[in-house]
């Protein structure tokens, strides 16, 4: 095609001569061949460098914001740690001065009740330090995203959590909390170190 053939076209398809539809349809066309020129002009290269120098400006962003959300599961960890433990010492207490008042004679309860009590505060119940302890790890995993890179953050949570457990009791939290919380950590530190597989909460 020569150049005088497309501008011959060009004046053929804006000459009056021609129908009200082949306007409306050269106008559709012209239009779209505009849309199209204007589509092409959002992608630029110049447009590209900017949105590159975007992208590290959001990588800072991101650091911080997941900085941040590290912060905010570290205290998350922390309360879960401080309301079992306060719940376990809780139990432990109560259950204890129940056996008392039961072996002194001050009430008198059914052997079920105090056979499921003892089954509770075992070391394998579910108040026990391995079951308590068990609860403790899969929390601070989850919290984790399963990233046991992050196990030395979630242990000194664990711990922050047990001071904050304990001071919220009066100083000292009874033998029981203070066994599971060694527990956890030997838990957390065997995962850390590719020795256990992570826990799932049941």
């Amino acid at each position: 095609m020569s150049v005088n053939g497309v501008s011959n076209s060009q004046s053929t398809a804006y000459s009056p001569v021609s129908g009200t539809t082949a306007k409306a349809a050269d106008k559709t066309k012209n239009e779209s061949v505009s849309t199209n020129t204007e589509a092409g002009v959002v992608y630029e290269p110049s447009k590209a460098t900017e949105s590159a120098g975007s992208k590290v400006k959001d990588y800072s962003s991101i650091a911080k914001q997941m900085k941040g959300e590290l912060n905010t599961k570290n205290q998350q960890l922390q309360n879960l740690v401080n309301q079992l433990l306060n719940k376990q010492a809780n139990k432990y207490t109560n259950l204890s001065q129940l056996f008392e008042d039961v072996k002194n004679g001050k009430i008198s309860v059914d052997s079920s009740t105090v056979a499921q009590a003892q089954k509770d505060i075992a070391d394998d119940g579910y108040w026990g330090i391995e079951q308590t302890s068990d609860r403790l790890v899969s929390m601070a995993q989850a919290l984790s995203g399963g990233d046991s890179a992050k196990a030395d953050k979630m242990i000194a949570a664990i711990k922050k959590g047990f001071d904050q457990a304990a001071k919220a009791w009066g100083g000292k939290l009874p033998d029981i909390c203070q066994k599971t919380i060694d527990k956890a950590v030997k838990k957390m530190e065997d995962w850390r170190d590719g020795l256990s597989t992570p826990k799932t909460e049941e």
